[in-house]
């Protein structure tokens, strides 16, 4: 995980490009085991994303107007909401600076960190990511030469696809319905053909993504490209030739192989909570941003399915409750890019991740390619037989505003005014001597 902080003390031109990759489930969540985990943040070797798991819907206790526990402003995965105190109140103070309360969990550290600091949710099944199967051309189909139409069946739970033929009469990557399934697995069980394979949603996409070889496949479809004679068909194994050598590149910068399969989540990154805040209004309401409502919607599916897997609930009301996590997900990444759009109170569509990020108000073009400036202005240019190449006109009333500062040290200076704040009266009411003093300061 890049650390900002020294980013930002490094020079520009000390960079050359950067590297964007497919984050594994493990960068994400961490490891498993809490020992592996507790070993390597003792030795500072803290790679993951993720500062704890995420399993509640909730955000701030109605009462107490503290972050609940294991919700989406939880302190303990967070960080704390006051500067160098914990949860309880136990620990209080900078002497206390890194230590974890007992009782609560929470670091004792400044609460600027819950800008830095991400959480994760385990999902109960893999789910797509939208980015990789509904754009187009679609990396996940073009992967695994499948149309998007059919791609879409099979994570949303409506066909399964054949993963292994065995014995059987049919192909790899071949659909089939609810009927031609259980024909053909009860068959297999009859003859006793136990290498066939076929599965639904997304699920199955993994699996299909992980028995491709990405090297192999790349050396068949640059000698299909040398027999081809259709230019269309070439076009086409070009395109996902393309793609496949995106996959094979990707670890040239001395980082891990992008892995086809990482495509499909296990776990979800959960974003800081300074990032989706929730502001406190006056008569004790509260205005929240659009990506808690989503996030909540995906924990609690989450939450559902899990009850439901464990209670060993029918395949039809499983296969449902998948589905409708699948579709909370996408939500989340990217709402309205699938089906209708999900809206909150003034039916108004919900701003999703990739909302925050595109267009103008987004994220690149509103923060961090724009700056704020003092003054700006938009206009007509006027040119006239008095200037030089070199020279442009303004409209009056802007050339007042953006040396507005300027006119009003002058007319103090001059004694024309007393107080700066009776040269910006005589400023506004663009008094007669206000343009004579114009026209000294941009000769």
């Amino acid at each position: 995980m890049i650390d900002f902080r020294s980013v930002r003390e490094t020079r520009a031109s000390a960079f050359d490009f950067i590297h964007i990759r497919i984050a594994s489930p493990e960068e994400i969540r961490g490891p498993k085991d809490p020992k592996e985990r507790e070993r390597l943040e003792m030795q500072g070797l803290r790679t993951w994303w993720s500062w704890g798991e995420v399993t509640k819907p909730e955000t701030i206790n109605y009462r107490s107007f503290k972050p609940e526990k294991d919700g989406l402003f939880c302190e303990r995965i967070f960080g704390p909401v006051k500067d160098w105190e914990c949860h309880c109140g136990k620990y209080k103070r900078i002497r206390y600076r890194g230590v974890i309360c007992d009782r609560c969990g929470v670091e004792v550290t400044l609460s600027k960190v819950r800008r830095e600091r991400m959480g994760h949710i385990e999902l109960a099944v893999p789910v797509a990511h939208i980015w990789f199967f509904k754009t187009l051309p679609s990396p996940m189909g073009n992967l695994l030469d499948i149309t998007l139409r059919d791609l879409e069946k099979i994570i949303y739970y409506s066909n399964y696809v054949v993963i292994e033929p065995g014995d059987q009469d049919v192909q790899v990557n071949q659909l089939l319905d609810e009927e031609e399934f259980l024909a053909l697995r009860q068959k297999a069980k009859e003859e006793k053909d136990t290498a066939f394979m076929a599965d639904i949603g997304a699920p199955a996409a993994r699996e299909l993504l992980r028995r491709l070889d990405v090297d192999k496949l790349a050396d068949q479809l640059r000698s299909q490209v040398v027999d081809e004679s259709s230019q269309h068909r070439k076009k086409m194994l070009l395109k996902r030739l393309k793609i496949v050598d995106a996959f094979r590149n990707s670890g040239d910068a001395g980082d891990v192989r992008n892995k086809p399969e990482w495509m499909i989540l296990d776990v979800v990154p959960v974003i800081p909570p300074d990032l989706r805040p929730l502001v406190p209004l006056d008569g004790g309401r509260f205005a929240t941003s659009d990506l808690n409502d989503l996030y909540r919607r995906v924990i609690n599916r989450n939450n559902r399915l899990q009850k439901l897997i464990s209670h060993r609930a029918p395949e039809v009301i499983l296969r449902n409750e998948k589905r409708m996590l699948q579709e909370a997900v996408d939500a989340l990444f990217d709402n309205g890019r699938r089906s209708k759009a999900i809206r909150g109170r003034g039916k108004r569509p919900l701003k999703s991740l990739s909302d925050m990020l595109k267009g103008k108000q987004g994220r690149f073009r509103q923060n961090l390619l724009g700056k704020r400036v003092d003054y700006s202005g938009r206009s007509v240019i006027v040119v006239g037989p008095e200037l030089r190449l070199h020279q442009c006109g303004l409209p009056k009333l802007m050339a007042l505003e953006l040396f507005k500062p300027f006119i009003i040290h002058k007319l103090v200076e001059k004694g024309i005014a007393e107080t700066v704040k009776r040269a910006k009266k005589i400023v506004e009411r663009e008094s007669p001597e206000v343009y004579e003093i114009l026209e000294e300061i941009i000769r």
